[in-house]
């Protein structure tokens, strides 16, 4: 058996393990169960990737995450190792070539979704497998108090009953300590061996700052840390607003949502992680895969959903050991806005039935049909048609999906159906006269051979790359075609996909789950509840509070975050009176706002607060109309 440093050097080209690895990958290989609690940016896929490329067979990879899968398969093949992965949308025959291929075609990794899993023809394939190892990543989905249950995590104990001989690896980035009780006791973990690392992250500032002016915050931590950040915000809207402002400050930025194309989202991250760009700002979209080390800030403009979520993203900061900022800034609407955004919008279990019921009308499903189809979603269509609230909708089709009864793909694309109606030498006189045109025509001609003599289905990724221009560039182009009469063009746009896991059975199929969906409104309450408080707690050190969360013992101030540096300062009187005289003296030279007088005076700007409140309740200063401050008696 090769040695697992030599797997590292050879295909990650690193010569040493970190903190853990080294343990875990030995007890994996020994044949141990079992489980890996590492922070995020730890290293958890080579946990198990490197214990499944040491030993003969295939390891079977349990995933709900369907971009992380494709994610870390193209990652292995671009390093020659052989991996695949089957999400949804593959039909029976390919499922059956697939599955052949993992038999016989000397793969190293299988990444299924749980769902997948339970199909009778996996098991079936997967008996007939050498069956190396089992791995469970996001393994708190299996647990019910864990973020994200998934119910039908709760099945992957059936790998243990097809292949008995193979040992399982769990591995999660959070869960509390009742979460991996839940974990070993539900995976049927003998005699495991437990790997736990501390959350603690001694080098990464944890603050929250009440701020009227977000934006005017944002601002003075970008410029006074010019390094790597990242922005994450509510909505996509914002990304782009925040982006335009920090450009408007000379700050270079750029953005990342989930409505991006391919190409889009693939130009904005290299330009960010070759640090062409200092701040990307985000929707919890950007977030898979992302180890970039040298970044310097991540600051929340919107308050997270829940700490555990909050902590994998603030985890992004300081991977390269130096210090690093994790900031939340919040105001007085923030705790409203969240309870908004994700308590006041928990769909009911009858809201559920209803949006259930009318998605399987929608695509026409009968009563008893539809496992394993797969369909072109339109959500806001979808929405109208039944006069739903968009949030509320959305959070039904959530639940729905957690608990395995559709898959919904949050991905825009387009389906471009294309036809050159003119010959092909009228065609090349055409494009004499637009020789812009001439790349993105010839490289549609060379991918599809037959597109003079039938209507023919496009990929605008595929092309945009080949002709190296941007969807939107190439979008724009084909409408020019179709308006000029070289092509017929059918653009339809779809913002998702759905796929039926069970067969439609209506009520029967809610009824199932109506105990699963009102035990995860109570988590999501919870989990709410638990970040306000955190945000508002100025009393107790921030990285003692999360660490609690996380059920870790022993825990000491760290000693850097805004409730430590904040408990550190010692306002003396006489600090507050030379302010106080210095303050006067600049106002008698006219009217100033508190941001001049902070960068004039170089004082505290929690000191110059607690002098303007002074002088305004003494009525020595006021404030005009536009909110500076002046004498009272000039």
């Amino acid at each position: 058996m090769e040695h697992p440093i030599n797997i590292l050097e050879r295909y990650w080209k690193f010569t040493a393990f970190r903190l853990n690895q080294e343990a875990i990958i030995n007890a994996v290989i020994n044949g141990e169960d079992t489980f890996v609690l590492l922070p995020t940016g730890g290293g958890k896929s080579l946990c198990f990737q490197i214990p499944a490329l040491a030993k003969d067979g295939i390891c079977i990879v349990v995933s709900p995450l369907i971009s992380l899968m494709k994610d870390q398969v193209l990652t292995l093949n671009n390093k020659g190792i052989k991996a695949m992965a089957i999400t949804s949308g593959i039909s029976y025959k390919q499922l059956d070539t697939l599955l052949d291929n993992c038999i016989y075609g000397n793969y190293k990794f299988l990444y299924l979704s749980p769902e997948r899993l339970q199909q009778e023809l996996v098991q079936d394939r997967i008996r007939q497998m050498h069956v190396n190892l089992i791995a469970v990543d996001e393994a708190h989905c299996i647990s019910q108090w864990g973020s994200d249950f998934r119910p039908a995590y709760k099945n992957i104990s059936i790998l243990r009953q097809i292949q008995p001989s193979a040992n399982v690896v769990a591995l999660t980035a959070s869960a509390k300590p009742e979460v991996v009780d839940d974990i070993v006791k539900e995976l049927d973990f003998i005699q495991p061996k437990i790997f736990k690392q501390s959350f603690a992250r001694p080098n990464l500032a944890y603050m929250v700052f009440h701020e009227d002016d977000k934006y005017y915050r944002l601002q003075t931590i970008l410029k006074k840390y010019t390094a790597s950040s990242i922005i994450y915000v509510r909505n996509r809207k914002l990304t782009v607003e925040i982006c335009a402002f920090l450009k408007s400050k000379n700050i270079t930025s750029t953005y990342y949502h989930g409505g991006l194309s391919n190409v889009e989202k693939d130009t904005n991250m290299t330009a960010w992680s070759q640090n062409q760009k200092q701040v990307m700002i985000a929707t919890n979209a950007f977030g898979m895969g992302i180890d970039k080390p040298d970044v310097k800030t991540v600051i929340h403009f919107n308050l997270p959903e829940s700490i555990e979520s909050y902590f994998q993203e603030a985890g992004r900061a300081g991977r390269n050991g130096e210090k690093a900022f994790a900031v939340i800034l919040k105001n007085n609407s923030d705790s409203v806005l969240v309870k908004n955004q994700f308590l006041n919008v928990l769909p009911t279990i009858n809201f559920v039935k209803q949006v259930y019921k009318k998605l399987c009308n929608y695509f026409q499903i009968s009563y008893g049909e539809g496992e394993y189809l797969t369909l072109d979603f339109e959500f806001n269509t979808f929405c109208k048609v039944y006069n739903f609230s968009p949030i509320l909708c959305y959070n039904a089709l959530l639940l729905l999906d957690r608990n395995s009864i559709v898959t919904l793909s949050k991905q825009f694309k387009n389906k471009v159906t294309v036809q050159f109606v003119i010959s092909s030498a009228a065609l090349f006189r055409y494009l004499e006269t637009h020789q812009d045109f001439n790349i993105i025509v010839k490289s549609i001609l060379r991918m599809y051979g037959g597109i003079f003599d039938h209507v023919t289905k496009i990929d605008l990724m595929k092309i945009s790359q080949k002709a190296s221009v941007t969807e939107n560039k190439l979008i724009q182009t084909l409408q020019q075609l179709e308006s000029d009469e070289i092509i017929t063009l059918n653009l339809a746009k779809t913002d998702a996909q759905i796929t039926f896991i069970e067969p439609r059975e209506d009520e029967k199929t809610i009824n199932r789950i109506a105990s699963i969906i009102q035990q995860q409104n109570t988590l999501k309450q919870n989990q709410v509840h638990a970040i306000l408080d955190y945000t508002e707690n100025d009393s107790v050190c921030k990285s003692m509070q999360l660490l609690a969360y996380f059920g870790e013992k022993d825990i000491k101030p760290c000693g850097i975050c805004s409730v430590c540096i904040n408990s550190k300062k010692d306002t003396s009187s006489q600090d507050i009176n030379n302010t106080k005289i210095r303050v006067i003296e600049l106002l008698e030279n006219g009217d100033l706002s508190s941001r001049d007088m902070i960068s004039t005076l170089n004082c505290k700007e929690t000191d110059l607060k607690i002098v303007l409140k002074l002088l305004l309740e003494h009525n020595i200063i006021c404030i005009t109309p536009t909110n500076t401050y002046k004498l009272s008696h000039t």
